[in-house]
């Protein structure tokens, strides 16, 4: 129970469904799929859609998505993968000849076909029970009606929207400028888009004039995407991964996602008594620290397009935590992983949903970086990601820029279960972070205690690029520790992600729980 004479959150409780994402409206229009008897992959669907207007920097129709969800009634955790591949004519030997070591974040060639709204239509189709006209109608409507501009979102928008190309200027600004708070952002092109996939389905996203206004956008930069590499991107069924953490199991969605990543990390920690330490102190975001150095390096040499690499095993593998856990030294701080050639980020946006019958749905869908690539289409106004930067140019790595490929991915939805019983589908946004968040989250649940907003809410620390980032929820205190053990300390500009999480309780209450660091909520019937 928190002290009510501070600020905070109170836990949301609900008995006929639950929604928990980064913007009130989406929440909403979530809920209201629900109470019109559509189920959790429906709300989920209708709120992620919604997401790309009332967070047009962070994600749209011109991204991806990953998906991990479970039937009515069961335990099982499906996962379904909406990333999409880079074009045929994708060359890494071009870009290395023009002296690049990295694919250029702001170019076409880090643009992959947006796998997003084949996703969304083929699990509307197979999981949900509306159809995708009343799925899509919320999008639709607060595309032309226009959403107004929250707190969080006019922040990151006045950082990065010199990011968009002339045409994205003209689309995502007003009148070259960032939106600022309760400033209405409208995208009409984009309802219209959205319309026809309503009408027609996927065809009419990936085929015919919408698709060839995208094309037409990467050819005014450049770009060797055309016709056929959009015609054939398809989404796919996957197997999850998981792994065990202290009697809870953490269930990740597997490559080209980060999510073995986190369980490596709680592998890596479950070597240490983490519980006898103090949540908010020091000697844990030490130990966390280290341990999350060892994981991303490994990370940053397996985890691709799970068609180009077959080390995921040992990845998981107790032995490699037990030998990795051995590095660590509580009084000393060892060297950061290997810098990623490929790019990292922290926008994205997250949803989840569980319905009356227990159906659970856990969503993550980004544009990449801020405004995605910058590369707006000319006549529907959609914005075009850029996760080909997450591709590497190094010869021979797994990651490799190569055609039909799909990149490492920083967006990892989770699910939880205890006992074989799903117990919550949860997610912790912010790029690079997310596994480190997961694993914190996880953490906090197990090792302290804690409620799921308390879990949320608690401050976060993170081993990124030689820098230990730490909130400002710790004291001056921890951090001078953190300074004499060697590491090189910075408070973030920006607080570190996100999360959304919903309890699916034994006496069948769902209790929702949404990080105060976004503009969102939790929001049940």
């Amino acid at each position: 129970m928190r002290d009510f004479h501070f600020p905070g959150r109170s836990p949301v409780l609900a008995t006929g469904g639950i929604c928990a994402t980064s913007h009130p409206l989406a929440a909403k229009a979530a809920v209201n799929v629900l109470e019109r008897g559509g189920n959790a992959m429906d709300a989920a669907i209708a709120g992620a859609v919604l997401l790309g207007i009332c967070e047009p920097h962070m994600t749209g129709i011109g991204g991806d998505c990953f998906v991990l969800f479970s039937k009515p009634g069961s335990d099982a955790v499906e996962a379904f993968n909406g990333s999409g591949r880079a074009p045929a004519g994708a060359d890494a030997g071009a870009l290395r000849a023009r002296g690049c070591t990295a694919v250029p974040l702001e170019s076409a060639e880090a643009v992959t076909i947006p796998g997003a709204i084949d996703a969304f239509c083929t699990l509307s189709e197979s999981h949900g029970k509306l159809g995708l006209d009343a799925v899509l109608a919320p999008a639709i409507h607060y595309a032309e009606a226009g959403v107004p501009v929250a707190p969080r979102v006019a922040r990151d928008w006045a950082e990065s929207c010199g990011r968009l190309d002339a045409v994205g200027q003209r689309h995502f600004t007003f009148g070259g400028a960032p939106g600022t708070v309760g400033q209405v952002f409208r995208a009409p092109g984009q309802a219209e888009v959205l319309r026809r996939i309503a009408r027609d389905g996927r065809s009419a996203f990936y085929e015919g004039e919408v698709a060839d206004d995208m094309i037409a956008a990467l050819h005014r930069h450049g770009g060797v995407h055309d016709a056929a590499d959009f015609a054939a991107n398809r989404s796919t069924e996957a197997q999850p991964v998981a792994g065990p953490y202290k009697g809870a199991e953490l269930v990740e969605h597997p490559p080209n996602g980060q999510g073995a990543t986190a369980i490596l990390l709680l592998n890596i920690l479950s070597h240490f008594d983490i519980a006898s330490m103090d949540p908010h102190g020091p000697e844990r975001a030490h130990i966390e620290a280290e341990a999350t150095k060892l994981a991303y390096d490994a990370r940053n040499r397996f985890i691709a397009d799970p068609d180009h690499s077959a080390r995921l095993d040992h990845m998981l593998a107790p032995d490699t935590a037990s030998r990795l856990a051995a590095l660590i030294d509580p009084n000393r701080v060892i060297d950061a992983a290997a810098p990623l050639t490929e790019a990292v980020h922290r926008d994205t946006v997250y949803i989840t949903v569980v319905d009356r019958d227990q159906m659970a749905v856990s969503l993550i869908y980004s544009l990449f970086h801020p405004f995605g690539s910058g590369i707006a289409s000319e006549k529907f106004g959609i914005l075009l990601q850029n996760r080909g930067a997450g591709f590497t140019l190094e010869p021979g790595h797994p990651n490799e820029y190569a055609p039909g490929k799909r990149p490492m991915h920083t967006i990892i939805p989770g699910m939880l279960r205890r006992g074989g019983r799903l117990v919550m589908p949860f997610g912790v946004m912010g790029g690079a972070y997310q596994p480190a968040g997961h694993a914190r989250f996880v953490s906090n649940l197990v090792d302290f205690g804690m409620s799921p907003q308390e879990a949320i809410d608690a401050p976060r620390s993170f081993a990124d690029g030689g820098v230990l980032k730490v909130e400002k929820g710790y004291d001056a205190s921890a951090r001078t520790y953190l300074s004499d053990l060697g590491h090189r300390v910075e408070i973030p500009d920006a607080p570190l992600g996100g999360g959304q999480a919903i309890l699916i309780r034994e006496d069948g209450v769902f209790e929702g729980a949404s990080d105060p660091r976004k503009d969102g909520c939790a929001l049940g019937y």
